[in-house]
C-alpha cells in the first residue's frame, strides 16, 4: 500500500507563499491598529497562526516586516493606477479613471490609509528609515505622471489652468480622506461608510467634484448661433 504524503501545514516552512502572505496580512492589521512602535510580533504571529520562529524565518525583525508591509501597500496602489495612466485615453477620461481606480483600491483595502498615515506621522516625529525611499520609489513617479496628465489636458483645452503642484495632492487627499474619517462619519450620519451603496455614492460624488474642479466648462454657443 502506497504511503500517503502529508500535506504541509500552515506554520511550517512547507507552504512558503501561504505562510508569508498570512504573516504579511496579519502585520498590516497590527501596524494599522498600533503603528510600527506599538505593534507586537507576538500578536502578528498569533493572528497569522504561525509560530514566531517561522515569522522570523521570513522576516528577520519587526522593521523588516514593516518594510514589507508598506511596500505591499504602496506597490499595490501604484501597480493598479499605473495601468490606467499608461492607457491611451483622452485626458478627461483618464483622470476620472485614475480617481475611480485609486478609490476602488482603497475601498478593497480600507486599512491601507492607516499604514500610510502612520508612516507620514513617523516621518514627522522622527527620521523614518523608509520615507525618503518611499517618496522616490512611489510618490514622485505618480506625482510626475499625474502632473503630466494635467498639463496634457490643459494643452488640449480640456482642463482649467490649475497648478499641478497644488491640485495633485488635493485630489489624492479627497480620495483618501473618506476612509481615514470613516469613524467620524459613522457617528455623524448613523450609517456605515463602507456599505456598497455608501461607497458607490461617495465614488460618484468624488468624480463629480474632480470634474467640477478641473474640467474647463463647455464654451456657450455664440449669440445667434443655431442649436
Amino acid at each position: 500500500m502506497a504511503s500517503r504524503i502529508a500535506k504541509p501545514r500552515m506554520g511550517t516552512r512547507g507552504r512558503p507563499e501561504e505562510s508569508r502572505a498570512a504573516i504579511l496580512n496579519a502585520a498590516i492589521q497590527e501596524f494599522s491598529r498600533a503603528g510600527v512602535a506599538g505593534a507586537r510580533t507576538d500578536a502578528i504571529a498569533q493572528a497569522a497562526r504561525v509560530n514566531k520562529a517561522l515569522l522570523y524565518y521570513y522576516f528577520k525583525d519587526k522593521e523588516s516586516l514593516y518594510t514589507a508591509a508598506i511596500d505591499h501597500v504602496f506597490g499595490g496602489l501604484v501597480a493598479n493606477v499605473d495601468d490606467i495612466l499608461a492607457r491611451n485615453l483622452p485626458p478627461k477620461e483618464k483622470i476620472l479613471a485614475y480617481v475611480g481606480t485609486h478609490f476602488d483600491y482603497i475601498a478593497r483595502h480600507p486599512l491601507f490609509p492607516r499604514i500610510v498615515h502612520g508612516e507620514f506621522l513617523r516621518a514627522g516625529w522622527e527620521k523614518s528609515p523608509h520615507f525618503e525611499r518611499l517618496v522616490k520609489q512611489y510618490f514622485r513617479p505618480l506625482f510626475e505622471k499625474l502632473s503630466g496628465l494635467i498639463r496634457q489636458g490643459q494643452a488640449s483645452g480640456d482642463f482649467r489652468p490649475v497648478d499641478p503642484y497644488h491640485f495633485v495632492p488635493s485630489m489624492i487627499a479627497i480620495i483618501v480622506h473618506y476612509f481615514n474619517s470613516a469613524p467620524a462619519f459613522r457617528i455623524l450620519t448613523g450609517k456605515d461608510p463602507f456599505t456598497p451603496p455608501m461607497l458607490a455614492a461617495r465614488r460618484a460624488a468624488l468624480l463629480d467634484f474632480v470634474s467640477a474642479a478641473l474640467f474647463r466648462p463647455a464654451t456657450p454657443p455664440a449669440q445667434g448661433e443655431r442649436h
